[in-house]
């Protein structure tokens, strides 16, 4: 049971992006929306205490937990689309950068890697606290747009944190929490061969 737990609870998630989005869609009040938003968050991070505690913490569980949180916030987005447009019409280019980034980071880990990369770094755990944050206050009260632009400028580094460790690994890892540890990794890696 202590492997289904955490595994339901990334699954959770997934569940959520199209709730959120029909939420949002059939009029839900503000506060429903961010309840979901600060649910996923609580979620994210129990299931990966959860799963260290319960040492059933796998690449496979880790990798999951990233897919699952980028398609919950595609959910999330949309859902703010259809609530709130005026604050993604006022970061459309930032949003755009941060998309295409995202998409040539995952595109080259499967080049590589043959799988996406799932680094969990704290520069990424820090993002989903900003982009949770970011996105209640604008469900909840409709604003303000610059705690998206800075939630999306936040992603945008931490994609690029993402896209260096890529480049600089020689093979996949999971949970790398920073630049350091990865530049440590490679020396690690390259010695070994």
């Amino acid at each position: 049971m202590k492997r289904v737990i955490p595994w339901g609870m990334v699954w959770a998630r997934v569940v959520l992006c199209p709730v959120i989005v029909m939420g949002a869609w059939r009029g839900w009040a503000g506060w429903w929306l961010a309840a979901i938003v600060i649910f996923a968050l609580v979620d994210d991070i129990a299931d990966g205490m959860l799963a260290r505690r319960w040492d059933c913490d796998t690449a496979s569980l880790r990798l999951a937990d990233s897919c699952a949180d980028t398609v919950f916030y595609l959910g999330v987005a949309a859902a703010v689309w259809l609530r709130v447009p005026h604050v993604l019409r006022a970061n459309a280019w930032l949003l755009g950068a941060l998309f295409a980034l995202e998409g040539l980071r995952y595109a080259f880990d499967f080049w590589k890697f043959g799988k996406g990369a799932s680094y969990h770094s704290y520069l990424a755990k820090a993002w989903g606290l900003v982009l949770a944050i970011s996105i209640v206050s604008v469900l909840a009260r409709g604003g303000p747009v610059g705690a998206i632009t800075f939630a999306v400028v936040f992603g945008i580094v931490t994609n690029l944190e993402g896209l260096t460790m890529s480049l600089m690994l020689p093979r996949w890892q999971n949970d790398v929490k920073t630049l350091a540890a990865a530049r440590r990794l490679r020396r690690e890696m390259l010695a070994r061969c």
